[in-house]
């Protein structure tokens, strides 16, 4: 069984509420929105390292700069893809450190 982070869907949940809140403020909402775009899409990437990521933060960026978008939970979305609905094995390659000692 695969390893179901979450803390991390607690983080997914959090980030899309902070993303639809902004539709909660009657005319300041869409330049709120121009500013979190950017914000959560490179908290997508972080979330979500790889080329998953990559690709989830531009649709996350088009999702929240698009009105009327902001119901779609992407990072919600990012985590069931990424922990029950894929099937593949992504290996993460970790650099090890080594002490040489002389």
């Amino acid at each position: 069984m695969k390893n179901r982070n979450y803390k991390l869907l607690g983080k997914s949940v959090l980030m899309d509420a902070i993303g639809m809140a902004t539709m909660a403020i009657p005319v300041l909402g869409p330049f709120v929105d121009i500013l979190w775009a950017p914000i959560a899409a490179k908290k997508m990437t972080e979330m979500f390292p790889g080329r998953k990521g990559k690709i989830a933060s531009v649709i996350t960026f088009l999702e929240e700069i698009l009105p009327f978008t902001d119901v779609i939970p992407t990072f919600t979305l990012m985590w069931l893809y990424t922990y029950v609905w894929s099937t593949s094995k992504e290996v993460v390659q970790e650099p090890i450190e080594v002490e040489i000692v002389s």
